[in-house]
This record gives C-alpha cells, sequence and structure tokens, in this order.
C-alpha cells in the first residue's frame, strides 16, 4: 500500500481501475515513419497484460465508441469539426486548421480515430466522478497539443479538456490538471486559461528549445483566473534529480493549495533521454516515482479520483512500454518491482517488431536522489532559476511563499 492511500479505500467499488482498450484505438495513424505510432499502445498492453496486471482483481478494461458531436462541441468549434470530417472522409487538406501538415497528416477514419481517444478520457472522468471506479487510464489520450479549432502536434482533438469539461458539467467544482509530458501542454492551458475552476500545471522542456515554445513561468491565466495557469519550464539536459526537484517543489505545493475535486494527469514519457524528439533526461525510475506520487496525491486531496492518460513518447519499445505499464499497475494499486524481469514472450515479439533488442527489466537502474526545495535555492543554476521564477509567478495567488513553502 502507498503512503497516504486509506487501507480499505471505496471498498464499494467493483473496480479500483478502468482502463480504456480497444483495437480500434490502434486506428490513430498518421502512417509509416510517423513518430506517433500505434504500435507504442499495443505493446504496451500487451506488457501490461504479460506481467499480470491486466488479469488484477478490480481492473476492468473498457471498449470506447467515438464521441457524439456534442462532445466534442464542448471544446472544439463546428467549423474545425466539419474540416476533420472532410480530412477523414474525403481526404481533404485544410492547413489553417492543421490539417494535412507534417505533424498531423490526413487519413481515412481520422475523426472517429480521435473521437474515440475522446470518448476513453471523458468517460474515465464520468466513472471515477459518479463513484463507479476509483481511477481511470487511457493510454491513448493525453492529446494536449489540439485546439478548439485546429489540430497541432500530432493531435487532433483535445481529449483531457474534453475530459476536464464533462466533469466541470456533471458537477466538480475545481479540477487540477497536471502536465508532465516533455512538451509544453498548450492546448488545456488554452482551453482553461480564463476558467479560475481549472489548475493547469505544465512540466516541459523549455519552449527556447522545443515545440510548441510556448509555457512561460510568466503565463498564469487570464483574469480573474490568476495562479490556475502554472509552467514549469526545464533546461534541456535536465535529468531525473532537476525533475523531481521541480515536480517536489512546484506541483504538490500548489495542488494541495488549490484542493481539487478530480485530479487528471497526462503522462507523456517523451522526458526520457532515449526519446528522439525532446531533449530531456529523465529515467523510467523518475517517470514511475511521479506516476506514484501523484496517484498518493490524488489520495490525499481528491478522495482518490484520479484519471490518467498517455501522451508523448517516441521510443516506442523502451519507453513508452514500461513508463505506460508502470503507469496501469499503480493506478491498480498493482505496483511493479522495478527490478521485475520482463516476459521473455513480449521480449521476443518486440525484437521481431524492432529489431534491436528489447529491455529485460522494469528499470533503468536510475538513482533518485534529489536536493528538496526546503534545502536551499542555487542562484547559479539554471534548474533552480526555472523553479524559481514559476514559484514567484504563481505562489502567491495560491497563498504560498515562493521562498519557503
Amino acid at each position: 500500500m502507498l503512503p497516504g492511500v486509506p487501507h480499505g479505500y471505496r471498498d464499494r467499488m467493483a473496480d479500483s481501475v478502468r482502463v480504456v482498450w480497444c483495437p480500434a484505438l490502434l486506428g490513430y495513424s498518421f502512417g509509416p515513419g510517423h513518430p506517433m505510432s500505434p504500435l507504442r499502445l499495443d505493446v504496451t498492453i500487451a506488457l501490461a497484460r504479460a506481467l499480470g496486471v491486466l488479469q488484477r482483481e478490480g481492473v476492468r478494461m473498457v471498449d470506447v465508441e467515438p464521441a457524439s458531436e456534442e462532445e466534442l462541441l464542448t471544446v472544439h468549434d463546428a467549423g474545425y469539426l466539419a474540416a476533420v470530417r472532410a480530412a477523414s472522409s474525403e481526404g481533404r487538406h485544410d492547413l489553417s486548421r492543421g490539417l494535412g501538415t507534417e505533424d498531423d497528416p490526413v487519413f481515412a477514419g481520422m475523426h472517429d480515430a480521435a473521437a474515440r481517444i475522446v470518448t476513453g478520457s471523458l468517460a474515465g472522468a464520468r466513472a471515477v466522478w459518479a463513484g463507479e471506479t476509483a481511477h481511470a487510464v487511457n493510454i491513448a489520450g493525453g492529446m494536449h497539443h489540439a485546439m478548439p479549432g485546429s489540430a497541432a502536434g500530432f493531435c487532433v482533438y483535445n481529449d483531457a479538456a474534453v475530459a476536464i469539461r464533462g466533469l466541470l458539467d456533471d458537477g466538480a467544482e475545481r479540477v487540477a490538471y497536471v502536465d508532465v509530458d516533455a512538451h509544453h501542454g498548450d492546448g488545456v492551458e488554452r482551453v482553461f486559461w480564463d476558467d479560475p475552476r481549472v489548475l493547469t500545471i505544465s512540466v516541459h522542456e523549455s519552449g527556447r528549445t522545443l515545440f510548441p515554445g510556448t509555457g512561460h513561468p510568466s503565463d498564469v491565466g487570464g483574469a480573474g483566473a490568476e495562479g490556475t495557469v502554472v509552467n514549469v519550464a526545464l533546461p534541456a539536459g535536465t535529468g531525473d534529480a532537476g525533475w523531481l526537484r521541480a515536480v517536489d517543489a512546484v506541483v504538490e505545493p500548489v495542488v494541495r493549495a488549490f484542493g481539487p475535486d478530480v485530479l487528471v494527469s497526462q503522462h507523456g514519457c517523451d522526458a526520457h533521454r532515449r526519446d528522439p524528439l525532446a531533449h530531456l533526461a529523465v529515467s523510467v525510475d523518475g517517470q514511475r516515482h511521479v506516476a506514484e506520487r501523484l496517484h498518493v496525491l490524488a489520495h490525499d486531496v481528491s478522495d482518490g479520483r484520479w484519471l490518467a492518460l498517455g501522451g508523448g513518447g517516441y521510443d516506442l519499445f523502451d519507453v513508452v512500454p514500461r513508463v505506460w505499464a508502470h503507469l496501469i499497475a499503480i493506478a491498480a494499486h498493482a505496483d511493479i518491482d522495478p527490478a521485475t524481469p520482463i516476459p521473455d514472450g513480449w521480449q521476443r515479439t518486440v525484437e521481431t517488431l524492432s529489431g534491436v533488442p528489447a529491455p529485460t527489466t522494469m528499470t533503468d537502474g536510475a538513482d533518485l536522489s534529489y536536493r528538496p526545495w526546503s534545502r536551499g535555492y542555487n542562484p547559479d543554476d539554471d534548474l533552480d532559476r526555472a523553479v524559481r521564477a514559476t514559484r514567484q509567478a504563481v505562489f502567491p495567488y495560491h497563498g504560498l511563499d515562493p521562498l519557503n513553502d
């Protein structure tokens, strides 16, 4: 049992976690050679199954159908939905709406595939809010760059934003969204920029060195919602010690002060040192540790109501499946020992698909020690300056001391 998770939590529930999965989710595919390969989802589910996680009592696998137009319109505009449908059925490009670009090429069935991801996150959020399950996980979700009127960064519809909107519509008064993808969670931030009911926190590589070039510490939210937008822009090259220090120094105190009814988190694993698109140096172990901490945080501040989403991550066979198998296991209250060997059958499958050796254990063997913020600030350290800029920008809005809390 994780520290902070009460014994007997929600014993009335039949499900400990709902895991969104069906083969149709593999239809979200931009084609051969595109970094966002659906194989990463397939091998993740296969690994979680090989490790016995999906067979655990209380783990329920749920199928999903495409979201309705009414549900999509809670975030996206009607003209954009029409453009996606035209791209999906006719192959029509609309570069003004990000459709047909190198990042977001059009493909047959694009609308249904993207809308199915939305349903996974929205239904998971609603099941958590209704008390039907403790947690929900949608590894296909986390499409955080999609804007109300355009696609961007491999993202067509913004499932996270639709899920949060659904929670608010169903009666949640405060929702916290924590995004630890290497890229700034710009789409979710944009949707809720002026909404004081939604806290968006993004811990990402600085926009000076990585797409989408946004997410500055000085961006704190619109009029009347100041302090509900929180951005930690990390220097390129930040590893476990700095990444964990940043999460400890910003994410936990702000979420606790905000006091959300539900925690939604995005676990893009492109912060890993092997990721081909970003420039951070975080390990599988570091990302597992943050997933554990967010799980505990959900129990501490939101009565356990937690929706966990996937996101970026482009080392398809070594990093993504291990990080997200850990995430599913944590949500199932069935943590995997990092030293656990990976089953031979899964290794053989991955080696056949990739042509390179598969990982053999669930760990990178990383040292996760770091210096807590309470031990002092180093003005000569790039990471510390980035963290301090965020704390100074947003902590006063939450009644927190940027220097000492």
